[in-house]
């Protein structure tokens, strides 16, 4: 069986691994039929992160079910099924709480596509043994493609979550969108489709400012053509150290900023004028799993369509040769 290998900054190969099989009656095999990138992994590629190879890649996808282990139930042989990025078990005290990511049941960390938890496989695979998979696949609607779902695994998700934490304070609120990463645009999707008053994304680059006024966004390429305006709900979707502090302080008084981007090195807050504005701040890896069936139903509604964020379609054979190229979205289709 073929997966996609990330060996070292700027190579990848397929390698050929043993076939998965059931051992556990909690256990399904899927086969990927639609996956893409995450922002973490272009980051990967790019030799941007700490991370060293080899280990599978991939971590967002929906697949269709091949087997299924003897205590699974609600689920067939041919379902089509979202795949979190997380590995949890679904019933310890952390999961049973909603976070997932925190599973007392697996090491820590547990996810698809990086081994810092564990060696579980990626998502550019031809198959991939999923455990727990009762507690945590969840099946696709009548009326949403594969193609649609496919970044719902994490990064979809991540930022339907992001967006929630503020307008759950604050309903209806404007948002500010700092933009760079794709996590970006879907926030300004959900935050359209789960009722924002207005919505403002800051990007330099055209190309995505456009997708995101394609959402309902106004767009602006630096922040200070906002004339130090202010915003309740507040999202960092840049990675960029420049971009959180700009989004802190955009943030209003008593308002709540949430951070999708991942900062590898040391980075500085405006800790005063978070103080002084009672500002709060939260960032974290997604608990995907509790939010799928929510993220799935906006899909099934047409509220959110997040096909314009993709950057184009990938063959899964192509995939070690176009990654390379690090397409921002690009859709793989088995």
């Amino acid at each position: 069986m073929r997966t996609l290998t990330f060996i070292a900054k700027g190579r990848l190969i397929w390698s050929d691994v043993p076939t998965p099989t059931i051992k556990h009656a909690h256990e399904v095999i899927v086969a990927p039929v639609a996956a893409t990138t995450c922002d973490l992994d272009r980051a990967m590629i790019a030799g941007h992160t700490p991370f060293e190879g080899p280990f599978a890649l991939g971590h967002e996808c929906v697949a269709r079910v091949v087997e299924l282990g003897s205590d699974v139930t609600g689920l067939a042989v041919g379902d089509l099924v979202s795949v979190p990025w997380h590995v949890s078990c679904g019933t310890c005290p952390p999961c049973a709480a909603g976070h997932p990511t925190r599973c007392s049941n697996t090491p820590p960390y547990a996810m698809f596509g990086l081994p810092i938890g564990g060696k579980w496989g990626g998502m550019f695979s031809e198959l991939l043994l999923v455990p727990w998979a009762q507690a945590n696949l969840v099946r696709l609607a009548d009326g949403v493609t594969a193609a649609s779902a496919a970044a719902a695994s994490d990064s979809l998700t991540d930022a339907y979550c992001a967006v929630l934490r503020g307008l759950q304070i604050h309903p209806a609120a404007p948002v500010l969108v700092m933009g760079g990463l794709t996590h970006g645009l879907y926030a300004c999707a959900v935050a359209a489709a789960v009722g924002s008053s207005e919505i403002v994304y800051v990007d330099a680059d055209d190309h995505r400012r456009s997708i995101a006024e394609s959402y309902g966004a106004q767009s602006v390429g630096d922040i200070r053509e906002l004339h130090r305006r202010q915003f309740p709900v507040s999202v960092d979707a840049s990675a960029d150290p420049g971009g959180l502090a700009g989004a802190l302080r955009a943030t209003a008084a008593g308002g709540h900023c949430h951070s999708v981007g991942i900062y590898f090195q040391p980075t500085e807050v405006p800790l005063m004028s978070m103080y002084m504005d009672a500002v709060t701040f939260t960032t974290g890896r997604p608990d995907v799993g509790p939010h799928l069936p929510a993220v799935l139903a906006l899909l099934a509604s047409g509220s959110v369509d997040p096909m314009p964020a993709y950057s184009g379609t990938v063959a899964f054979d192509e995939l070690p040769e176009a990654l390379l190229d690090l397409p921002l979205k690009p859709l793989v289709l088995a």
